[in-house]
């Protein structure tokens, strides 16, 4: 989407947001413009008041008439104040307004995003469009937008009124007025480019940032750290010159336009001089002959005119910055959701669990296929596992059933029904999956625990705490289960924060569980503690187990053995021993996983 579809877009989200603020503002505005402009127009009577009075009027009567203008100019600017302060209410409101429902539609839009669109973008990029791109927007439609407003129907006002007063010395002024468009056009559109690739930039660095921050202890482990300052420092040096390029090309613009604005002055006065000295006849629509008060007041207008041109330039920044913010806005906001075209709801009573992987070819770029003719059965209640070196396929078989990603050929069977008729909701409500990474949110571990099922209740998440072996350790914090998490559980060892995602898991209560590495970041010890409880989790229920510690799997009714994308082995751990195969060189430590 361009520039002009972004801003034209921007203009009808703010008008849905505010049917009736944003009118009123608008024509708050116009109305404060207008009355600036009055001041030239009162001039010109004063003078020209002053200029044809008779001889034999006295002071005292010419001063009542002065006096009689002011007063009214006086109130055109009290009502002028008014309009102003309202108008800043009203804009402060409209400002919030607008970035807090654009924030909310991009949170919703991401909530409803598939996983690829994460896998493929930096977190630290979307973040900067929470961030850095709606301060840009912020400072466009709060600052950029109402001022650039005031200035063009400034400028159209006094044009009018310039044209009311004198041809001749409006010719003069839209010369120079010319000039400054043109020198707006090739130093402002040169900064304008910058500002556009500013924000990019921006985008691109913190999304580094955030990286290194997530993976700070591998940069430390493995000593890159001066290799991360050089890759960030590469980052830092092509945002500064963006940056510098953009603002030393709008901090050039202004003092431009100011001297070629003092310059028009000039010569708009020595034009005035020369017309009335030379006796030229004045073309103008009033009638008014060329005199004193028709080129005094021109002046004070050519000057508030160059002043306003100038401030249309300036803001030209603010509008192409915001402009670009608002861009990378509605991309995120546009950006395509999540396809979800299963209409079955499953009955949670009557689900059993049957899962049937059938002839299933997949891969996460349509032209490096990952998966090979997968085909399996786990029945009811089956155990079943998946054993092999790392990038075999294990994974992506558990991100398949839950449709994180969707199979490219073959199918996929929940109770015998394809799980692309299934709605994904009450798909993955019948889906318990701990992954090897856990995630933790800011809130108690009680909370933590629930998010499995929001409707549990305390002694729920207590009981499915204990079943996993969670609760010993959980007593001993010092709030125990309303001990406040924060930093993905950075107060906790990584064994209890995968405890505490495997209790999550079990008070979810469902009927297919899928326990990819689940036990991978626990230790001996608490493997043994653990083991007891997912037994006690298991049972009953189709359980998937991806491992690389086999002694975990030992007891599975079903074991696949994978080797690129394919499986090369199945049967249980008895049978697959007896068959000397690659399961018996892992077991018995002849071949080991990687």
């Amino acid at each position: 989407m361009n520039t002009k579809s972004n801003l034209f877009r921007l203009i009808r989200e703010i008008f849905s947001f505010f049917p009736v603020k944003m009118p009123l503002s608008i024509f708050l505005i116009l109305f404060s413009a207008a009355i600036n402009t009055f001041p030239s127009i009162f001039i010109q009577k004063i003078i020209a008041l002053i200029e044809n009075t008779s001889p034999s009027v006295s002071w005292a009567e010419i001063s009542v008439n002065v006096v009689r203008l002011l007063v009214i100019l006086a109130g055109f600017y009290v009502l002028s104040l008014s309009a102003t302060i309202i108008t800043g209410q009203l804009g402060a409101e409209i400002t919030q307004g607008v970035l807090m429902r654009l924030r909310k539609k991009m949170f919703d839009r991401m909530q409803n995003l598939p996983l690829k669109f994460f896998d493929t973008k930096a977190h630290g990029d979307i973040m900067s469009t929470y961030t850095n791109d709606i301060d840009s927007l912020r400072q466009m439609v709060s600052q950029g937008i109402p001022q650039m407003l005031t200035a063009l129907i400034t400028v159209i006002a006094i044009l009018s009124i310039m044209l009311y007063f004198s041809l001749w010395l409006t010719l003069v002024t839209l010369t120079g007025i010319f000039a400054m468009i043109i020198i707006t056009k090739k130093v402002g559109g040169r900064s304008a480019r910058n500002f556009r690739a500013q924000q990019k930039n921006t985008g691109e660095l913190e999304g580094f940032a955030e990286e290194m921050m997530n993976g700070q202890k591998v940069v430390k482990v493995f000593c890159h750290e001066d290799d991360s300052i050089k890759d960030f420092e590469a980052l830092n040096t092509k945002l500064f010159t963006e940056s510098e390029k953009a603002n030393k090309r709008a901090n050039t613009l202004g003092p431009i336009l100011n001297n070629v604005g003092n310059i028009l002055y000039v010569v708009t006065a020595l034009a005035g001089g020369v017309l009335i000295l030379s006796g030229v006849p004045n073309l103008s629509i009033s009638g008014l002959p060329m005199s004193i008060s028709v080129a005094i007041p021109f002046l004070n207008m050519t000057k508030q005119f160059a002043m306003n041109i100038n401030q249309l330039s300036m803001q030209l920044n603010s509008i192409v910055s915001g402009l670009a913010g608002t861009g990378r806005i509605f991309a995120l906001i546009d950006a395509e959701r999540e396809i979800d075209d299963g209409k079955i709801i499953l009955n949670d009573d009557d689900a059993k669990g049957s899962i049937e992987i059938s002839h299933v070819n997949f891969g996460y770029d349509e032209n490096v296929r990952v998966l090979h003719d997968i085909t399996l059965t786990a029945k009811p209640g089956q155990k079943t596992a998946l054993v092999g070196s790392t990038g075999a396929g294990k994974t992506t078989i558990a991100n398949l059933i839950p449709r994180f990603y969707d199979v490219d050929e073959g199918e996929i069977l929940y109770d015998g029904v394809n799980i692309m008729d299934i709605n994904k909701a009450s798909l993955r409500k019948n889906l318990g999956i701990v992954l090897q990474d856990t995630n933790l949110f800011t809130g108690s571990v009680l909370e933590n625990i629930r998010y499995g099922n929001l409707d549990a209740s305390d002694e729920e998440c207590m009981n499915a705490a204990k079943l996993v072996s969670a609760d010993e350790f959980i007593s001993r914090l010092p709030e125990g289960y309303n001990t406040m998490l924060t930093g993905n559980g950075a107060n906790l060892s990584q064994g209890q924060r995968q405890l505490i995602a495997i209790a999550r898991a079990a008070v979810a209560n469902p009927v297919v569980m899928i326990l990819d590495e689940a036990t991978s970041s626990i230790d001996t010890r608490t493997e043994s503690l653990v083991q007891k409880g997912m037994d006690a989790l298991m049972k009953g229920r189709t359980v998937f187990v991806i491992a690389h510690r086999l002694s975990t799997v030992r007891n599975s009714d079903l074991i696949l053995v994978m080797e690129h994308g394919e499986i090369i082995e199945r049967g249980t751990h008895e049978e697959l021993i007896a068959l000397q195969g690659r399961y018996y060189k892992l077991y018995t430590g002849a071949f080991e996983l990687s």
